[in-house]
């Protein structure tokens, strides 16, 4: 018998997915209200996922991780930051390189 604990993890994790499948599925629709459809499909589970996390959390069946300190979150921001740049470069780099040729 599954306790109340398994239960609400594996809705968790059903609700995990089904995210999953949603952003994939929205981002290969070419039907704007199919699109529309899975968005709002979306938008509801990631708000019953919430209520579900913080009523996880209120039983004590979830521990969420520590907020990350100011500092961290600046230093991860810069890395991403960083490598956008750099991507950035390199798509105009080759953009460059494609007109030379023409």
């Amino acid at each position: 018998m599954m306790t109340e604990k398994d239960m609400v993890n594996d809705y968790l994790n059903s609700l995990k997915s089904s995210l999953t499948g949603y952003a994939s599925a929205i981002s290969e629709s070419s039907n704007p209200e199919l699109r529309k459809t899975f968005q709002q499909m979306r938008d509801a589970d990631e708000e019953r996922q919430q209520r579900l996390a913080q009523y996880a959390t209120q039983k004590g069946y979830y521990q969420p991780a520590a907020q990350a300190q100011q500092n961290q979150i600046q230093q991860v921001y810069s890395q991403l930051q960083g490598g956008s740049q750099q991507q950035q470069g390199q798509q105009q780099g080759m953009q460059g390189g494609q007109s030379m040729r023409m």
